[in-house]
């Protein structure tokens, strides 16, 4: 066998995002473009904010000496210091420089926290549905994933979560807005969840950490609070990427930060710092860190995003589909109108649309929709959308 057995069977796993993508580029070789309704990629269209592009070019004219070298390994102490007052402002903690790391985005980020913190066969909590890369990041450092369902409003069930619970449980993963349905966990859920991890750490005589997901966290809708995580869970990890809100998801910046009420705060720290190196990251890149610490309170244009929000939940919800109004994000996750969301999927392809099916989530029975796309497309799509509809009634 040419590779290892665990990464074959990922390479099937995560197949279903990667062919509707390879669909969308042979559909767009047939029928060109501007015929193709591509909804299948998280992968921003917005540019950057302009204060970026400014600093960028005040950077390339006017270089800082030895800017390009080596640093330390949790990242440079005013990027850290910039990502740390930002938390404290929106936690109430006082969180500091010596709380963050810099990383390659947030998927190294979530690494990094679990490679520190895993022990062979710990195992880590996901929700359903949720992105289908955590399960590899778990894979990765030995761990072993337990899926548990949220409710029909995609809200972490609590009852559910306290079930699955084991001695050998040692982190949750929480993504608010979330990857795929754009839900936002309000402070009572986190509440209740500090309360559920508090008393499990104390029974098993070990943290249970969870680790909050943010890529999104600045991407909320109708003035809806996102929570923070810091300010409800005292065993929290924040793991994040610039990605989304600064629209930066080719050059992978991000942090990793720990609460600083966490017991042994410095030691975890520390252990970050080292399986940033030892996992080959080494530190995040040099450019970006002196970019965003500057950007630390911009982000692309929400509004934007609303805009389009709003216009595919009103023509969607028009013709008949189904689905939780998101409160943030740039994803809608509708019901299928077909019993099996792969059927329906393919349905979609004979009308040149691209979606990515609920099972590639973890939550059959319902689709992925990305509209971080030029309006003009989603504008064109809703018609054929509800031709789609009228197809499968």
């Amino acid at each position: 066998m040419a590779i290892a057995a665990g990464i074959r069977q990922q390479i099937a796993g995560s197949s279903l995002i990667r062919k509707m993508f390879e669909e969308g580029e042979r559909l767009k070789a047939i029928h060109g473009p501007d015929k193709v309704y591509d909804f299948s990629l998280g992968n921003p269209m917005n540019e950057p904010p302009l204060e970026f592009q400014r600093r960028l070019q005040q950077l390339a004219v006017s270089p800082e000496p030895g800017m390009h070298r080596y640093m330390s390994n949790a990242g440079y102490l005013e990027t850290r210091k910039a990502v740390a007052a930002v938390l404290s402002e929106l936690s109430g903690e006082v969180v500091g420089a010596e709380h963050v790391i810099m990383t390659v985005g947030a998927s190294g980020a979530m690494n990094v926290a679990l490679k520190t913190i895993l022990d062979p066969g710990d195992e880590v909590i996901i929700l359903a549905p949720f992105f289908v890369e955590y399960k590899f990041y778990v894979a990765n450092h030995g761990g072993k994933i337990t899926v548990v369902e949220t409710g029909p409003d995609f809200q972490p069930d609590l009852q559910l979560l306290a079930a699955a619970m084991t001695p050998r449980t040692r982190a949750i993963i929480i993504n608010s807005p979330n990857n795929p349905t754009g839900v936002v966990y309000g402070a009572d859920v986190l509440e209740r969840l500090n309360q559920l991890v508090e008393e499990r750490s104390r029974q098993y005589g070990r943290a249970v950490y969870v680790i909050s997901d943010e890529p999104y966290a600045r991407i909320a809708f109708d003035g809806h609070p996102v929570p923070p995580v810091f300010r409800h869970i005292r065993n929290s990890i924040v793991a994040t990427s610039h990605s989304k809100d600064l629209a930066l998801p080719g050059e992978r910046i991000g942090y990793l930060a720990a609460n600083p009420k966490i017991g042994e705060v410095d030691l975890l720290v520390e252990g970050f710092t080292l399986c940033n190196r030892t996992l080959g990251f080494v530190n995040a890149p040099a450019l970006m860190q002196r970019l965003v610490a500057g950007l630390q309170r911009e982000t692309v244009d929400i509004a934007e995003y609303q805009r389009k929000r709003d216009l595919f939940y009103t023509g969607l919800t028009a013709a008949g589909y189904q689905l939780v109004k998101p409160q943030g994000a740039f994803y809608l996750f509708p019901q299928s109108l077909l019993a099996d969301d792969m059927a329906f999927v393919e349905k979609a392809q004979e009308f040149n649309i691209l979606v990515v099916p609920g099972q590639a989530f973890g939550r059959a029975g319902y689709f992925r929709i990305a509209f971080c796309v030029e309006l003009e497309l989603i504008e064109r799509a809703l018609p054929v959308f509800a031709e789609l509809a009228r197809a499968c009634r």
